[in-house]
């Protein structure tokens, strides 16, 4: 597969390939957040049972620093040195564990509000065979704390039905990056998922909508999902909002091949 279109980027690996999966980390400017976050995978042990690699947006607050990294087991630095946002440093990640031959990859957010406990159960069912595996909050076993009520209500009243019936497959949660997916869906040449115009929060709309209609073996599992009490920090703005609504409702203009 060519990666014509991958961002720019610089790669620091700070430790040699141990596993046959990976956790993919896309973060900018996390802080504190992805440091608490790291020492809740390493007191887990997941680095015993996947490399950690961060997809980093060329993050200035020192707290991808090596020193840092290499304290939490972190395998790889891959730093964007180019234009875009979440979905360019999905693509130049996904560039990297590919030449660097993983099996597949778990992606989990790095703002601390995610399960990472749960990340062993997403490696398991990429060992059974699932091509995309969706963490949901919503599903028997799944929790969510402090989710803001515009959020609940657009995930589980336009989010994820609206994907569901793109898609084909009954979704219960489609706005979280804690996913599970295997290389066979990397490097489809149907889904070509290394396209210039993935520059936001296209990329992961995209993935949930078309990889079930392929044929791919598809499922959600359940994981937790805790907002901070008191005010949601978030980079998103209002008219990043709308930008998502509308990728959203257009999300069919990116076709497969």
């Amino acid at each position: 597969m060519q990666f014509k279109d991958t961002p720019k980027h610089e790669v620091h690996e700070l430790f040699p390939k141990k596993h046959k999966y990976c956790v993919g980390i896309p973060l900018l400017n996390e802080g504190e957040k992805i440091l608490k976050q790291l020492k809740r995978m390493q007191d887990a042990k997941i680095h015993e049972q996947a490399d950690i690699i961060i997809f980093d947006g060329d993050s200035s607050d020192g707290s991808t620093s090596e020193e840092n990294l290499k304290q939490f087991n972190v395998r790889s630095l891959v730093v964007k040195k180019d234009t875009g946002k979440q979905g360019a440093q999905f693509r130049m990640g996904f560039e990297y564990i590919l030449k660097q031959g993983y099996e597949g990859i778990v992606t989990v957010d790095g703002n601390n509000k995610d399960s990472v406990e749960d990340i062993p159960n997403f490696i398991k069912e990429l060992e059974a065979g699932n091509d995309f595996i969706q963490g949901s909050r919503y599903i028997k076993g799944g929790r969510h704390e402090n989710t803001p009520l515009s959020r609940h209500i657009g995930v589980r009243l336009i989010h994820a039905p609206w994907l569901s019936l793109i898609s084909g497959f009954k979704y219960t949660d489609t706005t979280s990056a804690f996913r599970g997916i295997s290389k066979q869906v990397l490097l489809s040449e149907k889904l070509n998922l290394f396209r210039a115009e993935f520059i936001a929060y296209e990329l992961l709309f995209y993935m949930s909508a078309f990889i079930p209609r392929l044929g791919f073996k598809c499922k959600e599992i359940p994981v937790a999902r805790i907002y901070p009490k008191g005010k949601v920090p978030t980079k998103i703005t209002l008219l990043g909002n709308l930008k998502i609504l509308k990728d959203l409702f257009t999300i069919s203009k990116y076709k497969t091949f």
